[in-house]
């Protein structure tokens, strides 16, 4: 009887060293080593590189606060672009949290001087709570501010934030974007204060 369970259990502690091994050591060693050959700029957080240093990445949002630079769109990842709370809110439709946030958000774009309408991605944070991206139109309804505070001709701006329109992935995937720090780069090569 003895004899039995422990032929039965021996494949069973085999495959499950051998799958560890397999599965928790090789594979993930080789993926990064593929990733590190063939994506090294993508495997190690497509990081944008000034003087040596990184200064943030394409791929992860970053709060840029000050009116000389376009601002980000809201984030709901804990204290705001925080790489280690990244997700939603989820707060639904009826939450009467979700709508005093907005209302903050809208308050503090109209006091920043946009008017008009106003895009949603300037009042509502993304899935992830780290959205690099701008639409073109949050874009364009910031150039009046950010003009003023650089003094720069409000057409230099605008002009420079259609330079940096990205538009759908093979021209159907996706919708037009900007990338906000490849952006605020632009403008502070720009040379104005």
């Amino acid at each position: 009887m003895t004899s039995d369970f422990t032929s039965a259990l021996r494949p069973a502690f085999v495959m499950t060293i051998l799958f560890a091994l397999l599965l928790g050591i090789v594979y993930p060693l080789a993926m990064t080593g593929i990733g590190q050959a063939i994506f090294p700029t993508q495997a190690n957080g497509s990081l944008v590189m000034a003087n040596g240093k990184a200064i943030g990445s394409t791929v992860v949002g970053q709060a840029f606060t000050t009116d000389r630079y376009f601002q980000t769109r809201p984030s709901a990842a804990g204290k705001g672009y925080d790489g280690l709370a990244s997700s939603g809110s989820n707060l639904g439709p009826t939450s009467q949290a979700l709508v005093d946030r907005t209302k903050a958000d809208v308050a503090k774009r109209r006091a920043e001087g946009v008017t008009g309408p106003l895009p949603a991605d300037l009042a509502t944070a993304s899935g992830s709570g780290l959205d690099p991206d701008l639409s073109p139109a949050s874009a364009y309804a910031q150039v009046i501010r950010v003009a003023r505070t650089r003094g720069l001709a409000a057409d230099r701006v605008r002009a420079l934030v259609t330079a940096n329109v990205d538009g759908p992935l093979l021209g159907i995937l996706g919708e037009p974007r900007i990338n906000v720090l490849a952006l605020n780069r632009a403008l502070d090569a720009t040379g104005a204060r």
